[in-house]
């Protein structure tokens, strides 16, 4: 079992700066992957950025400038500095945790993140 908790959501104006936090605990200890993804009302839910445990990352197209996916393994916690933040990124952030070689995801509760124009 692994237990993710979210933080750091929050209203901001559009241009504006955001930092989102997941706490891992639990079955930890192992290798594995990190990811935010959200879902914006009425739409799936898609990928944001993710991280391997190297710190290898890959960002969504929309995204690429301007969020920063990061990890402190030590600490078991996941990062999003998400900056010039647009309306279109209004959702709810959800983070996710899977362990190497693993098909089993494990999900935050999420964190709602509202841009205003």
């Amino acid at each position: 079992q692994v237990q993710l908790v979210e933080s750091g959501g929050g209203l901001v104006q559009a241009g504006g700066s955001l930092r989102l936090s997941c706490s891992a605990s639990g079955n930890t200890d192992c290798i594995s992957t990190m990811a935010w993804y959200r879902q914006a009302p009425g739409k799936e839910r898609e990928l944001v950025a993710g991280i391997t445990e190297g710190g290898t990352t890959n960002n969504a197209d929309s995204v690429k400038g301007r969020f920063t996916i990061s990890r402190d393994n030590a600490k078991n916690t996941l990062y999003l500095q998400m900056n010039s933040l647009k309306p279109e990124d209004t959702a709810v952030y959800y983070c996710a945790y899977r362990p190497l070689g693993s098909t089993q995801t494990w999900w935050g509760q999420g964190t709602q993140v509202t841009v205003s124009s």
